[in-house]
């Protein structure tokens, strides 16, 4: 007699090939969440670089530093392709670029936009 286990299979996450609409949706849900964690710092900078030209000064400096500026650059990335893919996620929701060729064109092009902005972004930040 064959009986089915209930134990839980093992997953290894790096062998498995996620499709392209996978890793979009995968990308959104990290974006989402690294967005959401950086809003009190970002409100905070805020206050304080408005409050007089000390607290000014101080953010400034703050933001010289290389890893922080890798950190504002995720953050560019993480809004432009969180923006992006969440204009899909809406189309997909209105029964809109449900059938598989349409989904992975429409990932594609999320992925590319927020990659575009990204690229446009920084181009204007160096110039």
């Amino acid at each position: 007699m064959l009986t089915k286990s209930r134990r839980p299979k093992y997953l290894n996450l790096i062998k498995i090939n996620l499709p392209i609409t996978g890793i979009v949706s995968i990308l959104h849900r990290i974006s989402g969440v690294l967005l959401f964690f950086s809003i009190p710092f970002l409100i905070y900078a805020l206050s304080l670089s408005l409050r007089n030209p000390e607290s000014f000064a101080q953010i400034q400096a703050f933001f010289d530093n290389m890893l922080i500026r890798a950190l504002g650059l995720l953050l560019i990335y993480a809004l432009a392709h969180h923006f992006f893919a969440g204009i899909r996620f809406l189309l997909l929701d209105l029964d809109i670029g449900l059938d598989l060729k349409t989904a992975r064109a429409s990932a594609l092009a999320a992925i590319l936009a927020g990659l575009t902005v990204f690229v446009l972004v920084v181009i204007g930040i160096l110039l």
